[in-house]
């Protein structure tokens, strides 16, 4: 890199903006476990994405930062070892300095991966705020610690701007009990241990653009599949979440990249008290060490995997593992949502492997899921056939584009939203 990590620019308020002359501008950020998102939006009658970056293999010596206008020019795309989230963050940060895209920046939206039950809606950033989610920390610690550090930074490099708090849990917060409770003695949920649901952000991205394309659906029976790195589904009807396949934290549901998704607990046991594993190491081989990466020995990229499948076994088992859990999921969700309209695929795979849906929907016509396979391969928008009673879409999210409105919709609170606790 440019050495710029090592510099942390000059804290400066937000230069000051008039909204009836300028148009308010977003930062949003979304940190992942190795990677760093980031969008400058213009918030006028619609928002307009001006600048994209992602910082990737953070932590590795070939870190990559891939910067694009919103006509998808690449400004910049530089390799080069960025040692963790925090340099990572000056880089981005320095660079839209040097480039002046931070001049009228009126507020910066974060996606926390973590809410708890505490949080349903959207928060404006205070210090009782960063507090709570650093209590919360060590329940995701892949994702919350950097968010917290990220918040502090941006704190320290522009003290005048507003800053907001979006949770991926608070899609799922007003789940029926029967679909929130564990079948654990009362106090475990009192303590907050119960069905939390994850990638909410995401799920809202899809609901918005399937209500703007096909408003009827929208209030149907709705199956959502985010397959990606991290994978999970949820059934929503009339635009609500009423199940999901992660749980307590994101380690639930589906087989994941690296994740190993529903497990006896007994395992977890045995490993701890027969195998002598520690805490530690148990939660690096769920986490870290499975999903498809356990399985197949060798990628956790579902593309290098399909390009393996047929000289190597275990790439094949991966994923039939992963389409095998999927396709159980989906057919559990039809019964809880007491038949299906629509089946959408979003994120990475979801959105771009035209093979892993169809092994996902193979043998599912019984349920009204019948597939085009000339849509499916071109990867329409549209992917069913036509007499098929289900329409299955594939719409892709855009997470930071749901973070800049909910940004955008605490500053035209003028006071924001308080901390809430519940």
């Amino acid at each position: 890199m440019n050495g710029r990590p090592n510099r942390e620019p000059t804290p400066t308020g937000s230069p000051p903006v008039d909204p009836a002359d300028s148009p308010t501008l977003i930062l949003t950020i979304n940190g992942g476990s190795s990677s760093l998102k980031a969008g400058l939006f213009q918030m006028a009658d619609r928002e307009t994405r001006i600048v994209s970056a992602t910082i990737e293999r953070i932590g590795q010596s070939d870190s990559r930062m891939h910067i694009k206008d919103g006509n998808d020019t690449v400004l910049m795309d530089r390799k080069g070892a960025i040692a963790d989230h925090g340099a990572a963050l000056m880089a981005l940060v320095g660079w839209l300095r040097d480039h002046g895209f931070d001049r009228g920046l009126r507020a910066v939206g974060h996606r926390i991966v973590y809410g708890g039950h505490r949080f349903r809606t959207p928060q404006r950033v205070t210090l009782a705020l960063q507090a709570a989610l650093r209590e919360l920390a060590p329940m995701d610690l892949d994702h919350l610690p950097q968010a917290c550090a990220n918040i502090e930074t941006i704190g320290r490099l522009y003290p005048a701007l507003m800053q907001v708090a979006c949770f991926d849990t608070a899609f799922h917060r007003h789940m029926p009990p029967v679909a929130q409770h564990y079948a654990l003695p009362e106090r475990f949920a009192e303590m907050g241990i119960m069905r939390l649901g994850f990638h909410g952000l995401s799920y809202e991205s899809v609901m918005h653009t399937l209500r703007a394309c096909d408003p009827k659906a929208a209030h149907g029976r709705v199956v959502i599949a985010h397959l990606g790195s991290g994978a999970s589904m949820a059934a929503i009807r009339d635009g609500h979440s009423i199940d999901t396949s992660m749980g307590f934290t994101p380690l639930a549901g589906l087989v994941m990249g690296t994740r190993c998704g529903d497990l006896d607990p007994g395992i977890v046991l045995h490993l701890l008290t027969g195998q002598g594993m520690t805490p530690a190491a148990v939660n690096d081989l769920l986490n870290k060490e499975s999903g498809l990466l356990g399985v197949s020995a060798t990628s956790s990229d579902m593309r290098d995997l399909l390009e393996r499948e047929r000289t190597d076994v275990r790439a094949a088992l991966a994923i039939a593992m992963f389409c095998y859990q999927a396709r159980k999921t989906l057919g559990s969700y039809a019964a809880a949502l007491g038949g299906l309209d629509t089946l959408i695929f979003t994120a990475g795979i979801g959105a771009g492997a035209a093979p892993i849906r169809a092994r996902i929907c193979q043998g599912l016509a019984f349920l009204g899921i019948v597939l085009d396979d000339t849509r499916n391969d071109k990867h329409a928008p549209i992917i069913s056939a036509e007499a098929s009673p289900v329409t299955v879409r594939v719409i892709p999210t855009d997470e930071d584009r749901m973070i800049a409105r909910h940004t955008q919709s605490l500053i035209t609170l003028k006071e924001g939203a308080s901390y809430v606790h519940v």
